[in-house]
């Protein structure tokens, strides 16, 4: 009898306490939540004002030394940056003995340009050659910068959305004809642009959380004249087990290039030339080798 009364005191006790406790569990759901909130908008607020200089096309002196690095992306989709067909003409990669740290995509000159993230104008200038110029910082700290415009059509400190028109495709700066110079950086550092973005008609991010390691950020390490071949990298291990390079001993046959090696490698001559300290105008030898590294 008294284990049965202490029953009902008990269901009697937790049906009282029960919207109690729901309140409880309840508030500190939501002050979870409006925990995590802060975080996030905390990171965008560092990212958006470490090294805001609207003067200088890019103000970060530090270059990024510890390698892999985190991106990562509210979207799975970007916004065109042309509303024609994107056709590739210069990829990322070395180009006439100089770092290409972009690529180029055809248009015609009076072309919309448009960004490709939602994010805030931090450079509206004649630079070098690029020409005109916007460069846009995005709220996870990457910046996009959109070259050899014919106009610009924003200023520096305005807020942008995704898709929004920014200026008018053309040739000025150092062009040779009309196309759009995309650049991809984070904190300075120029990332591969097919390495976050598919540059086909869905617009894809590739992921929306991916790691780079330094191969995607080095230039001689890419043919400007074809896509390198992309795995991403989405957890910190992939990207340490990826950091680890390979190397091969190829043995030159007849008929052997440097072109044709990096062709069928799909590793660029510069880095080939590099790795086994020789030129590009260097006669090789059947039965040589080179060391090559992926």
């Amino acid at each position: 009898m008294k284990s049965l009364f202490a029953f009902f005191l008990i269901l009697f006790l937790s049906t009282n306490n029960y919207g109690q406790i729901h309140q409880i569990f309840e508030y500190n759901i939501d002050s979870i939540l409006n925990f995590k909130n802060i975080v996030k908008d905390s990171i965008s607020n560092s990212f958006m004002e470490e090294n805001w200089d609207t003067s200088t096309y890019n103000p970060y002196k530090i270059k990024i030394k510890k390698y892999p690095f985190n991106i990562v992306f509210k979207d799975s989709l970007y916004s065109s940056p042309i509303d024609r067909k994107k056709v590739i003409t210069s990829r990322y990669g070395w180009r006439r003995r100089r770092a290409h740290k972009g690529i180029d995509i055809d248009l015609v000159t009076g072309d919309d340009v448009k960004v490709m993230l939602d994010g805030k104008v931090r450079y509206v200038n004649y630079h070098s050659g690029h020409g005109k110029v916007v460069v846009v910082r995005h709220y996870n700290g990457l910046e996009t910068s959109y070259s050899h415009l014919s106009k610009q059509l924003v200023k520096v400190n305005d807020t942008v959305v995704k898709g929004q028109i920014i200026g008018k495709g053309g040739t000025t700066g150092n062009a040779r004809g009309s196309h759009l110079h995309l650049e991809v950086s984070f904190k300075g550092t120029y990332i591969y642009p097919e390495y976050l973005f598919s540059f086909n008609e869905k617009n894809n991010i590739r992921s929306q959380n991916i790691w780079v390691t330094k191969n995607w950020v080095t230039p001689y390490i890419h043919n400007s004249k074809r896509q390198s071949s992309i795995l991403i990298c989405n957890t910190y291990e992939e990207a340490i087990k990826k950091s680890k390079k390979t190397k091969q001993v190829y043995v030159i046959k007849k008929g052997d290039t440097l072109s044709k090696i990096s062709s069928k490698h799909r590793i660029s001559i510069t880095s080939i030339c590099k790795t086994n300290s020789i030129r590009k105008s260097s006669t090789l030898k059947i039965g040589q080798k080179l060391v090559l590294i992926q």
